[in-house]
């Protein structure tokens, strides 16, 4: 089996746009992947460019050997770009080996710990900008059955809060908890925006509402920062979304600054670096929550790894999206008391609808963390795929 051709599609989500990649080979076997690099699609199709160039021709099954040399040959080496490039082209060739052996992915990668797991919704507070608001939109998400929900609750501030700020997030986050009682689990999102003394400030406020975590509290540029704010947290501490490989890992491990890592299948190099991500978090007892807010293809290849992972802690998806996400591929998520089953079919289990991503083509996104716009992270008609 030699590859043919190496495909992207950029799919507008109105957030931002999903990038999916298609691998073909001459024997008809496909595979799909997906490298949603938020508002830097252009540069990631470029990168695509070069990875097609490499791997045209050679055999898809040679995955490790394809990873290696792609990540070898870029002379910068890691980063964004390259990375979510490569993630996307990696889970596209375990796709194709799935398929063509008739197994799922996580069979090739130790077989099942989990049938299913826990979810956290991210986007249920879509529209919401008043703290009354975010409660009422909580209290909907609770009936659906989700037991756990993430948000931002800090507007438009970047390194420090002010005082009208801070009563304002905690009144927003007391609400909601009030709205849910206390047997969901609160997740909080900081986005990368504090200064250490600010995080450390929000992280006491939030103790009162045992959150499950705190996410990125500070910006990712400084591990040691964020070491700072774990070690005088009393509540813990997420992060890692933006780490782009296991030697980005290495120093958060080696320093101990998170207590959940969150590494992205579409951009820390895919399907094995988040496997062996995984495992070295689970030699120290970390939880594994990887991010996953893009679309159906990095969800599919997300949900493969939470399969065969055994400090595999809990599932983000979008709560609810674009009216097209049931046209561009054939996703079907099973979904029951705030889990969701892990699909059996072979490779990844789901497929892209060629026709339908080009209906839906790239369109520029501005909506960003600091101006506040965040929660309006959803269009007005919006569509539940669980």
């Amino acid at each position: 089996m030699k590859v043919t051709d190496v495909k992207p599609f950029a799919v507008d989500c109105f957030r931002t746009n999903w990038v999916f990649v298609k691998v073909y080979t001459d024997e008809g076997i496909d595979g799909v992947g997906e490298a949603t690099l938020e508002y830097k699609e252009k540069a990631l199709l470029g990168a695509l460019t070069h990875i097609r160039e490499y791997l045209v021709g050679k055999d898809p099954s040679r995955i490790e050997d394809h990873r290696h040399h792609v990540y070898r040959d870029a002379y910068w080496r890691g980063g964004p770009v390259l990375m979510s490039a490569l993630s996307a082209v990696e889970c596209a060739l375990w796709d194709i080996l799935g398929k063509s052996l008739g197994v799922p992915v996580y069979q090739l990668l130790g077989g099942k710990v989990n049938d299913d797991v826990r979810i956290y919704a991210n986007g249920w507070f879509s529209g919401a900008k008043t703290p009354e608001q975010f409660a009422m939109k909580a209290k909907e998400a609770a009936v659906r059955g989700l037991t756990a929900l993430k948000w931002d609750p800090f507007g438009s501030s970047y390194l420090e809060i002010s005082s009208e700020g801070m009563e304002r997030a905690i009144r927003c986050v007391a609400m909601v908890r009030e709205a849910v009682g206390p047997k969901l689990d609160l997740l909080i999102e900081g986005h990368g925006r504090f200064n250490i003394p600010t995080a450390v400030k929000i992280a006491r406020e939030l103790e009162a509402f045992k959150p499950m975590f705190f996410e990125e509290p500070v910006p990712p540029d400084s591990l040691e920062a964020l070491k700072e704010v774990r070690d005088k947290s009393p509540v813990a501490i997420a992060a890692g979304e933006r780490l782009y490989s296991r030697q980005d890992y290495r120093r958060m491990f080696d320093l101990t600054a998170a207590d959940y890592i969150q590494p992205d299948v579409s951009h820390a190099g895919g399907i094995m670096e988040l496997r062996q991500i995984a495992s070295e978090a689970e030699c120290r007892y970390i939880g594994f929550a990887p991010h996953n807010p893009s679309g159906p293809v990095a969800n599919a290849a997300t949900l493969q790894l939470a399969a065969c992972i055994p400090n595999f802690t809990i599932h983000e998806i979008m709560f609810s999206d674009v009216l097209w996400r049931h046209d561009v591929t054939n996703e079907e998520l099973v979904y029951a008391d705030g889990r969701i089953k892990i699909s059996d079919s072979p490779g990844l289990g789901i497929e892209i609808n060629e026709e339908a991503c080009l209906a839906h083509p790239y369109h520029v996104h501005t909506l960003r963390h600091y101006t506040g716009a965040l929660t309006d992270i959803r269009p007005p008609e919006t569509a539940f795929f669980y």
